[in-house]
């Protein structure tokens, strides 16, 4: 595969402090010829599945031969390791903790390669930030031309964190889990169109710490005000909304907590 100058950054950094632009600095003085593309700098600091979700709802809407770089890294200068991840479209650089599950858990990747070649490296790394002295060089070198296997030997004992899948239960009832709670307020849950469609239907009663949403609509319009609802969102995901307000504040709701899905006939 032929990699292209778009690296893509997934960080916790926020913008307050300078480090995505001292990543991007380290990777221009290497390869000026880079463009940089921001999904996220708030990733809330140090949560590798909110880094994961992010990461999986957004890479691919990029071209062939992007360089996807990834920093949630709370391991940092411990012995965890930094891996590049190859797929048929892509190249992922960051460190081995999950947070590249949704590709390492599919069919999608051809190899994973441990970065351990100082070569690549700034000179005297820092144990606090290898987004500057490790990550952002290899992703330099890399859009130059460089080969994966140029960086280290390949491994296959790779983190990986398994998202939960949604259950039929045997009363027919599907039971999901929150995923992620956007900015919004909104509740993305575990359960796909298709997971939904093929076991009860598009006639639901979604229930959330006790509380229903009596209705599955297409758009956040047709809601009623102070309605809670479920729509698929653009992730494909079944969320669970309220017109204009937040869901998370109607429900209590948290990442983790269940949620049970009912055929309303």
């Amino acid at each position: 595969m032929k990699l292209n100058s778009v690296i893509t950054f997934t960080t916790d950094f926020a913008s307050a402090d300078p480090y995505v632009g001292i990543m991007q600095g380290v990777i221009l003085s290497i390869n000026p010829q880079c463009t940089f593309i921001d999904i996220t700098h708030e990733i809330t600091p140090q949560d590798i599945i909110h880094g994961c979700f992010a990461l999986s709802v957004s890479y691919n809407y990029f071209p062939k031969g992007t360089i996807h770089v990834a920093v949630v890294d709370p391991g940092v200068g411990s012995n965890r390791r930094a891996i590049i991840v190859e797929t048929d479209m892509y190249i992922f650089v960051g460190p081995d903790n999950g947070i590249f599950s949704f590709v390492l858990d599919s069919p999608d990747v051809a190899k994973v390669t441990e970065i351990t070649n100082a070569a690549y490296f700034r000179p005297s790394p820092s144990t606090t930030f290898h987004g500057r002295d490790i990550f952002a060089p290899v992703a330099a070198h890399l859009s130059k031309g460089i080969p994966p296997q140029r960086f280290g030997s390949p491994v296959t004992d790779y983190v990986l964190i398994r998202t939960p899948e949604p259950v039929l239960q045997s009363t027919g009832a599907i039971e999901g889990e929150i995923l992620h709670i956007d900015r919004f307020g909104n509740l993305i849950t575990n359960i796909t169109r298709r997971f939904l469609e093929k076991h009860l239907g598009d006639t639901i009663i979604a229930g959330i710490n006790g509380i229903k949403a009596t209705r599955l609509l297409q758009t956040y319009t047709q809601a009623e005000d102070d309605e809670l609802f479920c729509l698929f969102g653009s992730s494909g995901h079944l969320e669970v909304s309220v017109k204009n307000k937040s869901a998370q504040e109607i429900t209590r709701a948290r990442r983790g907590d269940k949620i049970i899905v009912i055929c309303d006939s």
